[in-house]
């Protein structure tokens, strides 16, 4: 195997396709305190998810959903600038569909800033740097490909909610 990488054919960039918007209604966190994970060492914490609604805005077919309650987000802030996020809830669509959603977070910024959303106050979402990678689970044949599907998202944490913006990576 003498080839040259440079002799590779030349592959397209995945594009961003919009797919889903969904606000998040959130409880007061739960603080566990410190603890250690596969993240490292940080301070442990859980947001109980309420409820919320969703609008998925996809060519395969539009549709209108609520998030159920009983769902988390289960935290650890890794030093004073970084959280690293797990959140597992469920979509029932307005057609009585439902999707399991494990959703994997990155959100990071200035200690202020970090230190501000962590006692619940408003911040701009431009000071944060909030990104998602969103996995959908369900067993209704016309949602079918949102599980062959890779996904990216960007949210914004309000005080008693968080935004989505869920894209499909083409």
């Amino acid at each position: 195997m003498n080839e040259n990488i440079a002799s590779f054919p030349e592959l397209p960039a995945p594009e961003l396709r919009p797919c889903l918007r969904l606000d998040v209604q959130v409880g007061a966190p739960i603080e566990i305190g410190p603890a250690a994970s596969s993240f490292g060492y940080g301070h442990r914490r859980v947001i109980p998810i309420t409820n919320g609604r969703v609008l998925c805005e996809h060519p395969n077919g539009a549709w209108q959903g609520r998030v159920l309650p009983g769902g988390a987000d289960f935290q650890i802030l890794v030093g004073d600038r970084a959280a690293r996020l797990e959140a597992r809830y469920v979509i029932e669509t307005d057609a009585g569909d439902r999707i399991y959603v494990e959703n994997l977070a990155l959100r990071s910024g200035s200690a202020e800033t970090i230190a501000k959303l962590a006692r619940g106050e408003p911040v701009d979402p431009s000071l944060v740097y909030f990104r998602c990678v969103p996995r959908f689970e369900t067993s209704a044949p016309s949602l079918a490909w949102m599980m062959e599907r890779l996904f990216v998202g960007t949210g914004a944490r309000r005080p008693e909610r968080v935004e989505l913006r869920v894209f499909e990576l083409g």
